[in-house]
Formats: structure tokens, C-alpha cells, sequence
């Protein structure tokens, strides 16, 4: 076998198809960004080749992987090749000036053998040395690095996320952990949003953005608790994010009032109850009943502020304990380009 095996560094520096030949599973559990999934082997397969491998050793399972690999060779072919046309399609690259990028698990067998029989057709495979496991060692080690995190405080509806955004759409360097975790951190954060990433795929997400960073300049994180809906912060970000100087913006109820109702009346009646009742011990029977009886009648101030005294004593007690702490009044300010006046004079 002549095709090239490169380290991480390398091998992410090659612009070309990236393809995961890992079963759907291994794929779905976390994948390097843009990457698709072309696998030699699908779960139960690799199931089985496990199972043989465990049992009889080496020699077998790769027998056995071999049948299932001669069964499929051509569908297998026909579905990289149609990759590799749209690819070349949307690149405008020739067959000379592309790489086709393949990784596994480990960078062993399934990796080299399509490897190997891409390389019969002339084209120019190059595989991942360790594979995807490297690469989850290197999402890792992002996370212990030194970042300078500057964290964007606030109760609920002060407009954190929104104002995250803005910071990204002047370049700023921001990361959107709530964005990354298709959750809002709420009982209401999954309304709207798609399927949550496995928390191994979060990372990958996490790590790639900061990859773009400069280390020296400041990164904007909204406060957080560790979980996100399903989603976990990293662990040694997240005592970073813990240790960092945080600016607290401080909104009037008034304007908290309308972010709220301007993110969330627009869903179904029957979705927001199903978030009410999921913290309704926490709020008492009383709110709940307000909270309920005021989404049935649109009544979307009075539905805010059932839930808003709960979240705000949950916000006072995520507090305790913070220091380095800066206050910026935006009571009644428009988040627009002159908002990062007011967030550059407190850095």
C-alpha cells in the first residue's frame, strides 16, 4: 500500500473530501466536523467481527470482514465514487489536486483498505495515523489550554444569547454553547430547536471553534451551568469559564419581559405547558396555575412572570461565590452596532 498516512496536523491541513468508513453508530457517538459517513461495516457487521475477533482472534474476524466487504464492494464503490463526483462538482478541482481524507477508529484496517482501493482508481487517499482516537485526544487537550474567556452575565431574558451574536457578527470571538448544544438551558431551551448532539460530537464542536481563536485575544462565553439539556460543558473549560471576569448586564423587568415573549409565545400552547409542568414543584402549584391558565389565554406577560422569580432565584444562587465581576446597565439600549461601545469600555 503506497497511499499516504499522515499525523493530525497534516492531515487536517489537506483540503479534500473527509470521509468516516466507522460504522453509523461510532459516527452518530461523535465524528470529526464535516465529515460523511461511508462505512465498511455497518453496526451489526462490526458486531459481529468484534464478537468473532474476542473469541478466535485476529485471523478470523478479518475473514469475516473480508466476506462482508467482497458482498458490498460494488455498492460500496458506487457510493464513494458519487461523493467524490459531487465533491469534485461544487470544488472545481481535478482529479490531481484531490484528496480524499479517511479515517477510522484507530487508522487500521477499515481506513487503509478503502484507502487501498481508492488508490486503484488513480486517486489520492490519505488516512488519519490513529485515527479518529487521536483526533479525540486532541479535542481534549483544546480544552486544557490557557483561554482569556470573558463571560456575558445576566437573569433571564436580559438577551445574553442575542447579544452574543452580535459580538460574532462584528468579530468578536464568541463561542455559542447553547447554539452548539441546540438547547437553551431552560425547561423551555429545546422549543424550537433540532436534536441535540451526543455530548462527544459537543466537544468536537466546541473545539473546532476555538481552534480558529487567537489565544491572546479575548473570547466571549455566555454564564452557563455545566449542563446544557443533555449536553455537558466540557470539563476544564468549564473551570475556566468558572475562574474568568464576567460582565453582568443588567435590563429592566420591562425589557426582560419582551425578550421573552418575543423568543418564546411563538410555539405551540401544549409545548409550553409541557415545560411548565417539568419544573412545577419548583414553582408551586400556584404559579403553575397561573403559568397554565395564562398560556391558555395568550396572556404572555402574566406567563413570564410565573416562571421568571424561580429562574431569577436560580440565577442569584449560580452567582455565589463569583468575583471579578463588572455591571453594565443596557436598560431600555438597542442591541446594535453601538451596544459594543458600551461592552469594549468595560474590558
Amino acid at each position: 500500500m503506497y497511499f499516504k498516512r499522515k499525523e493530525l496536523e497534516k492531515f487536517r491541513s489537506f483540503k479534500g473530501l473527509l470521509i468516516d468508513v466507522r460504522s453509523p453508530s461510532e459516527y452518530y457517538k461523535g465524528h470529526m466536523p464535516n465529515s460523511i459517513n461511508i462505512p465498511l461495516f455497518d453496526n451489526d457487521e462490526r458486531s459481529i467481527i468484534g464478537t468473532i475477533y474476542k473469541k478466535e482472534g485476529r485471523k478470523k474476524a478479518v475473514i469475516e470482514g473480508l466476506k462482508f466487504f467482497e458482498k458490498k464492494m460494488e455498492s460500496l464503490l458506487d457510493n464513494l465514487f458519487m461523493n467524490i463526483d459531487f465533491h469534485k462538482n461544487i470544488t472545481s478541482n481535478n482529479d490531481n489536486e484531490l484528496f480524499i481524507r479517511i479515517y477510522c477508529s484507530r487508522g487500521g484496517m477499515r481506513s487503509q483498505s478503502i484507502a487501498w482501493l481508492l488508490e486503484k482508481y488513480k486517486l489520492n487517499p490519505i488516512t488519519l495515523n490513529g485515527g479518529y482516537k487521536t483526533y479525540r485526544r486532541w479535542v481534549l487537550d483544546c480544552f486544557t489550554r490557557k483561554w482569556n474567556i470573558v463571560i456575558i452575565g445576566g437573569k433571564t431574558g436580559s438577551g445574553k444569547t442575542r447579544l452574543l451574536s452580535l459580538l460574532e457578527k462584528y468579530k468578536y470571538q464568541t463561542i455559542d454553547l447553547e447554539g452548539f448544544a441546540c438547547h437553551r438551558g431552560s425547561t423551555f431551551g429545546g422549543l424550537g430547536m433540532k436534536e441535540q448532539p451526543s455530548n462527544e460530537q459537543y466537544e468536537n464542536k466546541i473545539a473546532e471553534k476555538l481552534n480558529t481563536f487567537k489565544t491572546i485575544k479575548n473570547i466571549f462565553v455566555e454564564a452557563e451551568s455545566a449542563n446544557i439539556g443533555k449536553c455537558k460543558v466540557p470539563h476544564e473549560f468549564f473551570k475556566q469559564m468558572k475562574e474568568s471576569r464576567r460582565i453582568e448586564i443588567l435590563r429592566s423587568e420591562s425589557n426582560r419581559l419582551d425578550e421573552l415573549i418575543d423568543t418564546y409565545s411563538v410555539f405551540k400552547k401544549e409545548e409550553l405547558k409541557d415545560s411548565v409542568l417539568r419544573i412545577k414543584k419548583r414553582l408551586g402549584p400556584q404559579r403553575t396555575k397561573i403559568a397554565l391558565d395564562s398560556i391558555d389565554n395568550e396572556k404572555w406577560d402574566l406567563v413570564c412572570r410565573s416562571v421568571l422569580d424561580y429562574y431569577d432565584r436560580c440565577y442569584e444562587h449560580e452567582k455565589i461565590g463569583k468575583e471579578n465581576i463588572t455591571i453594565l446597565d443596557l436598560t431600555d439600549k438597542n442591541y446594535d452596532e453601538k451596544i459594543l461601545e458600551y461592552i469594549d469600555s468595560v474590558l
